[in-house]
């Protein structure tokens, strides 16, 4: 018995000696990996079996570092979302699970960058330098750690600042037909923060290449992309890297809102980004519902935009402001991604083709657009001379669709009728030419005071360019109190309507 035991205890040492010379060259990258095999591939996904501990969304990688989500997962194969071409991906392909769920990069690196919607450049412009990433799911500010929307977020055009103010931290919706001048909002209001201090993220959702190259060009032309980044996932892309990239847009945002800062994101536009989910769930036999999309089209948008807030102060008192775009279908506000995005925002610029066919551009239809927490937010000279003016205007389109009957109209209706039609005019303004506040104040005096109503309609943009030059040269400390949110006094109103008369009675002829 003492042999043996001197016997077992010899092999033992040898075993365990083995086992630590064993440990001493492993590798931390040798792990265990659960791997997979692909069982069929079409177009967009991919079917997968072999990997029984995958959990939904988790990030798969195919060979030359193909990636892939986790999305329907079942007890037999699991339904992957490719984010990369699928052509060279065959039956049999190995599938490996990462153990991780998609990340971004975020931070400084990533302004005034072009990026696709996995965070990697597209403006050869180099490696994007950043080792912090950020989880593109990511769970809503809690009710408690939101603040109220308080500062305005200028967009430089008239018809919005004045009638449909936007506050940062506030989702707006901005919809119309195809070609009604959308983006066109979206670019100037990029452009209109220059100097304020507010990071822009325009996400180009199944859009064409040449638009949106043309959008990054005008942003780089006129000094935009500096406080930009823009997120590209065109139509040409798979339908999965259309489906993340407002989700990642949102991450990067989010990133900044964290640190204090204040961010605006345009989504450009969601109906494709609806589109996209819709392709891959009817692909990935998920049952369809109305229109034949999947049950949950509501909640992919709602937990998109609900992660645009204005922080609380404890937090940083950072805020995000989202502008997602969506196309209607022949003036149809009713349909079924439109209603689900009007209740989700917080009000809607809605662009009228009929108003894009006059030439008033931007045709920004008063009547059915609103702004739920804009108000609040807007500067107090505002108030002071923008109150009555959408009543006003209103009246004036019910007067002008009655006198198109021939009808017999007293002076008092024609007068009304003239005012409305200087009012209409004052709406109209060039694109990416967004105007400061004291500019758009000036001509809101001039109209209100009945300044124009004497003046042909062709006369009436060089006045207020004349105005423009007059009150930021004669009244630059008042420019400033009302930019610091300020409302005006009476005598200050006196001193804007003096300006207004003076560079009125300068552009008349004969004077």
């Amino acid at each position: 018995m003492p042999n043996q035991d001197r016997t077992f205890r010899s092999v033992s040492d040898q075993t365990f000696s083995l086992l630590d010379r064993v440990l001493e060259h492993h590798s931390p990258e040798l792990e265990i990996q659960e791997v997979g095999r692909v069982c069929s591939v079409e177009e967009g996904i991919a079917r997968v079996e072999g990997l029984p501990g995958v959990r939904t969304d988790e990030l798969l990688q195919f060979p030359g570092e193909r990636m892939g989500l986790a999305f329907n997962v079942s007890q037999t194969e699991v339904g992957v979302v490719l984010l990369d071409s699928g052509e060279q991906l065959t039956a049999n392909t190995e599938v490996r699970r990462t153990g991780r769920v998609l990340e971004v990069p975020v931070g400084d690196a990533l302004v005034g960058r072009v990026v696709d919607a996995l965070g990697r450049p597209l403006d050869n412009r180099g490696i994007i330098q950043t080792h912090v990433q950020r989880a593109v799911e990511q769970e809503a500010p809690a009710i408690k750690d939101r603040a109220p929307v308080t500062v305005p977020l200028q967009t430089g055009i008239k018809v919005i600042d004045a009638l449909i103010p936007i506050g940062r931290g506030q989702r707006e919706l901005i919809l119309g037909d195809r070609q009604s001048g959308k983006t066109a909002i979206a670019l100037d209001t990029i452009l209109n923060q220059r100097g304020e201090d507010i990071l822009c993220f325009y996400c180009a959702i199944g859009q064409q290449s040449s638009a949106v190259a043309k959008v990054v060009t005008e942003l780089q032309t006129r000094g935009a992309l500096d406080y930009c980044t823009v997120i590209v996932a065109t139509g040409d892309d798979p339908p999965g890297l259309q489906f993340i990239a407002p989700y990642a847009a949102m991450t990067m945002a989010e990133h900044f809102m964290r640190q204090g800062r204040d961010t605006l994101v345009i989504f450009d536009d969601l109906t494709r980004h609806a589109w996209a989910y819709r392709e891959l769930s009817l692909l990935l036999r998920r049952p369809p519902g109305r229109e034949a999309f999947p049950g949950d089209i509501f909640y992919i948008h709602s937990r998109l935009l609900e992660r645009s807030t204005h922080l609380c102060e404890k937090l940083g008192g950072g805020s995000l402001t989202a502008l997602p775009i969506i196309e209607t279908e022949a003036q149809n506000l009713s349909a079924y991604i439109p209603t689900n995005l009007i209740s989700i925002t917080d009000g809607q610029i809605y662009l009228s083709p009929d108003l894009f066919r006059k030439g008033l551009l931007p045709p920004v239809d008063v009547g059915r657009s609103v702004s739920r927490v804009g108000g609040k937010t807007q500067l107090g000279a505002y108030r002071s001379v923008a109150g009555d003016l959408r009543l006003s205007y209103s009246q004036f389109e019910e007067l002008e669709a009655f006198s198109r009957f021939g009808t017999r109209l007293d002076e008092e209706t024609r007068n009304t009728i003239e005012h409305g039609r200087r009012v209409r005019e004052f709406l109209k303004q060039p694109q990416f030419q967004p105007l400061s506040v004291p500019e758009q104040l000036i001509s809101l005096i001039a109209v209100n005071q009945g300044l124009f109503d004497r003046v042909p309609l062709t006369g009436l943009r060089e006045i207020e360019q004349s105005m423009h030059r007059q009150v930021k040269q004669q009244a630059p400390e008042l420019c400033k109190k009302i930019l610091n949110g300020q409302p005006l006094t009476s005598a200050q109103l006196d001193a804007l309507v003096h300006i207004a008369s003076s560079s009125f009675n300068a552009g008349q002829p004969g004077t």
